[in-house]
């Protein structure tokens, strides 16, 4: 547990589970709690996290964590990442294409209209969209219309 200047978090390990907990006020023994869930973007993620800490909590299976990135998904942030620090040292898009892709895909000719040029650039540019504030996306799950 540790005070924050937005409040106390704690975390608090049920099972091999933990769950993360925010308070304005400091925890106090033998007082009861209830979840505030305010209705925007987030709530379905909220109600689900306060569901599963009230499952373990009582003694249940906390059931499966809200989403997975899939093995694609990682894959490409570690791309993005790995891109992002290359262009930030200061790395041209073909060194940062030769260091992610091998050096024998990457022609010695016509590297303006090659592919993984662009997809460098995007690579990089995905990076930089994660950097100022995107990475808060990966938190959350696609959306779907419920």
């Amino acid at each position: 547990m540790r005070r924050a200047p937005d409040g106390w978090h704690a975390v608090l390990r049920i099972g091999a589970v933990e769950h993360r907990i925010w308070s304005k006020e400091p925890p106090m023994v033998g007082v009861s709690y209830a979840a505030e869930l305010p209705f925007h973007g987030d709530f379905g993620a909220r109600a689900y996290a306060a569901r599963r800490l009230w499952r373990a909590m009582n003694g249940r299976a906390p059931g499966p964590a809200f989403h997975q990135l899939s093995k694609q998904r990682r894959e490409r942030l570690t791309a993005t990442i790995r891109a992002l620090d290359a262009h930030s040292a200061g790395s041209s898009y073909r060194v940062i294409a030769e260091a992610l892709f091998g050096k024998k895909r990457i022609p010695d000719r016509a590297w303006k209209t090659h592919d993984l040029r662009n997809r460098t650039i995007r690579l990089v540019q995905s990076g930089l969209a994660l950097m100022r504030g995107g990475y808060r996306k990966l938190l959350r799950p696609a959306r779907r219309d419920e």
